[in-house]
């Protein structure tokens, strides 16, 4: 198991060091480097600000530099906001996380025991009424589910339809949450019913196969009741696949969220991805990139590690 660990955490730091050095190579190669000749500053005083910030060094020359702090956590400056990457990037994080969160959250509290329900029901109005409604939350886009959802809350005024906090601010800590909370529903909805829609086809296919099992039909033919069949046998086995998939709903809730997050005006990772791009904030862009990679790579890890723990099979076709 420690084995297995290495190699993936190994793994997970390979892919977060390329997708962020591709990020700082393709930004580099764009036209632009943040310092736009609009720029109230005189052409002296822009061509210094490009030397403080080693914007004007060669492409080798500058990665080089920017590997050797990004070693030590330090992304650089942003010449948006002149303020350090990784700072930024923690703050967002957070916020991020908060709405990734809960959106993971709600999506396994109606996927998974939707999964089982339509994976242990072949037939029936209520089964062919959640197969229908995954199918269609599959097929909309997370742009235009959140566009939905955002007219929805405008014209009801059921929860606020953008934001993550009111303009005027919490006095207290619990007020602060209670306002956080109200915003949540919107955008964390327009992120988890795509992810509901994929737990529940993965959880009833799984589930269905798992209950083809030779060692579930030795516990049926024990006298074991149908309800500890799937608790303890069908259910557990069919796990898998859909653990295996979490490590990839963690990546996919930080790029879609860079769609919900514009839409939603909620200040997290997504907007400032969304924010550094247009600007050509190199350091900004790849710092952002890093962390939604570490968000993908340390998913998947928990996923793999976990998979692995209730499997053994998987340890065993990872020997060397």
């Amino acid at each position: 198991m420690l084995t297995f660990c290495l190699r993936r955490i190994l793994m997970a730091a390979l892919l977060v060091l390329a997708v962020a050095s591709g990020a700082l190579v393709l930004t580099r190669l764009a036209p632009g480097d943040g310092i736009e000749e609009g720029h109230l500053l005189d052409p002296v005083a822009r061509a210094a600000e490009r030397a403080r910030l080693g914007l004007d060094r060669p492409l080798a020359e500058q990665y080089v530099a920017w590997l050797a702090g990004a070693v030590r956590l330090d992304f650089g400056e942003s010449v948006l906001y002149s303020r350090p990457v990784t700072h930024m990037v923690g703050e967002r994080a957070v916020n991020t996380a908060i709405l990734a969160v809960a959106a993971l959250a709600l999506a396994t509290l109606l996927g998974i025991p939707l999964g089982v329900y339509t994976g242990t029901h072949a037939s029936g109005i209520g089964a062919a009424l959640a197969r229908g409604a995954s199918t269609l939350l599959l097929s909309i886009p997370p742009l235009v589910g959140a566009l939905v959802l955002v007219l929805v809350a405008a014209r009801t005024g059921w929860f606020p339809a953008g934001g993550m906090t009111s303009v005027g601010g919490s006095a207290t800590w619990a007020a602060w949450v209670a306002d956080v909370l109200s915003h949540l529903p919107v955008p964390a909805l327009s992120l988890s019913l795509p992810l509901a829609a994929t737990l529940e086809r993965l959880q009833s296919q799984a589930l269905a196969e798992a209950a083809r099992e030779p060692f579930v039909d030795a516990s049926r033919a024990r006298g074991v009741p149908p309800r500890q069949v799937l608790a303890r046998h069908a259910w557990p086995a069919s796990l898998g696949p859909v653990l295996a998939v979490y490590g990839l709903m963690i990546g996919s809730l930080f790029s879609g969220s860079f769609v919900v997050e514009v839409i939603t005006a909620w200040p997290g990772l997504g907007r400032l991805m969304f924010d550094a791009l247009r600007a050509r904030d190199l350091y900004l862009v790849a710092g952002t990139a890093a962390a939604g990679a570490a968000c993908l790579a340390a998913g998947t890890l928990a996923a793999d590690v976990v998979h692995a723990r209730l499997d053994p099979r998987v340890r065993e076709r990872h020997r060397p």
